[in-house]
């Protein structure tokens, strides 16, 4: 037997008749494109900014933003603490470097997603020489974590594809 939709908003606490001054101010947010919050935790050779956040939305899961990197530039490694991060390839060409020593390196296009789990030293590096790498940033808490790392890169990292159990590397067949 299903649940009725009215039987879904009754548990709730709450009903259409008073749905619409409860949910006025406390429902769905929109944030503009141009009111984003450049005051957040950054790295150098980057411009992050929050469209997510408690502060702003009270999200208390999620934090969401951009990030912007000139033209042939990297940001310097740094690694966001206990957060899973989302990066979404906006545009240009992101190459992203990874590891204790940035020892393995991928690229993404626009429309491919990255994941970054907890911990992980990386670095963002825009690998166009003429345009920008526009991405958009999802975290899994509501605070904006960033710890700048002093790493020696080495020289060649090497490259690593995209691997899970559905999508296997053909060599390794």
């Amino acid at each position: 037997m299903s649940k009725s939709h009215d039987h879904d908003h009754d548990h709730l606490g709450h009903s259409h008749d008073h749905g619409k001054s409860r949910w006025k101010h406390d429902g769905v947010r929109v944030i503009p494109g141009n009111q984003l919050d450049p005051n957040v935790p950054s790295t150098a050779g980057m411009d992050r900014k929050a469209a997510i956040n408690f502060a702003r939305v009270g999200a208390q899961k999620l934090w969401a933003g951009t990030v912007t990197i000139k033209p042939d530039a990297k940001t310097g490694a740094h690694h966001h603490g206990h957060l899973e991060s989302i990066i979404y390839v906006v545009k240009g060409k992101a190459r992203m470097r990874w590891g204790d020593h940035l020892e393995f390196t991928a690229e993404a296009n626009p429309g491919d997603f990255i994941f970054v789990p907890p911990y992980v030293p990386h670095q963002e590096i825009n690998a166009s020489p003429d345009e920008p790498l526009e991405c958009v940033l999802v975290r899994s808490d509501g605070e904006a974590v960033a710890i700048n790392l002093d790493i020696e890169p080495v020289e060649k990292p090497e490259k690593v594809l995209w691997v899970d159990p559905v999508h296997r590397d053909p060599k390794g067949a």
